[in-house]
């Protein structure tokens, strides 16, 4: 009887091979013969999944993406209000696991600008990401859906920038950033960010009362002055 071949596992088990290669050589130095010989494969097996380089890269950074998702649904999943440090702490390169990823990430952000298709898929996946965050944020801090939307926006994208840049630091220099200053680092923004969200929101609630106590002009400005 022949064997049966999980397909979509093998393209996951290539594709994370991938990861661990980029991490390990760099972006230029990962090729497919590499990737192959990672996983113990042959190149023509390689090659009946996927095409191109190009093609593995693409598959990797959905299933990092997947991966995230899966541990964040999990965390949200056991709590009735998860918190969001351990949430958000998912994304950082605390582990290993995780920091083969986060160095997978920042080896293919230094390709995104030399190639269009890579473009694409870096809008695609910066979308994916916003919505993994704010879905975090919305189920972690209970005034979030109080505050104006312009709020919301600024708080998340400011976030997402936050992440973005302690991951590339924390895989440039290991050594400086061990876990415990990574998540300081990101509970220190997190609290930064909830009071200057709580704050603005404050004040543009009391904006639009304030313009009603205004006495009503009885004409146009002139005749108001």
């Amino acid at each position: 009887m022949p064997k049966i071949v999980d397909h979509a596992r093998r393209r996951d088990e290539i594709a994370l091979v991938a990861c661990r290669v980029v991490a390990k050589y760099g972006f230029e130095q990962t090729t497919i013969v590499r990737i192959a010989r990672e996983a113990g494969y042959t190149t023509g097996m390689v090659a009946h999944y996927f095409d191109t380089k190009q093609d593995i890269i693409v598959a990797a950074l959905r299933l990092i993406l997947r991966r995230i998702e899966e541990r964040l649904t999990r965390q949200v999943q056991a709590a009735e209000q998860p918190d969001l440090l351990a949430l958000l702490a998912e994304a950082l390169p605390v582990d290993a696991t995780r920091f083969i990823e986060c160095a997978f990430w920042t080896a293919f952000w230094g390709q995104v600008m030399a190639d269009q298709r890579l473009r694409r898929v870096n809008v695609w996946i910066h979308r994916e990401y916003m919505r993994l965050f704010e879905r975090c944020l919305a189920q972690s801090w209970p005034q979030w859906r109080q505050w104006p939307a312009d709020t919301r926006e600024q708080v998340l994208r400011s976030v997402v920038t936050f992440i973005n840049g302690l991951t590339a630091s924390a895989v440039a220099s290991r050594g400086d950033w061990p876990p415990e200053r990574q998540i300081s680092q990101l509970q220190m923004q997190l609290r930064l960010l909830e009071t200057w969200g709580d704050t603005t929101s404050a004040k543009t609630r009391r904006r639009p009362a304030a313009t009603r106590r205004r006495p009503p002009s009885s004409g146009g400005l002139v005749s108001g002055l």
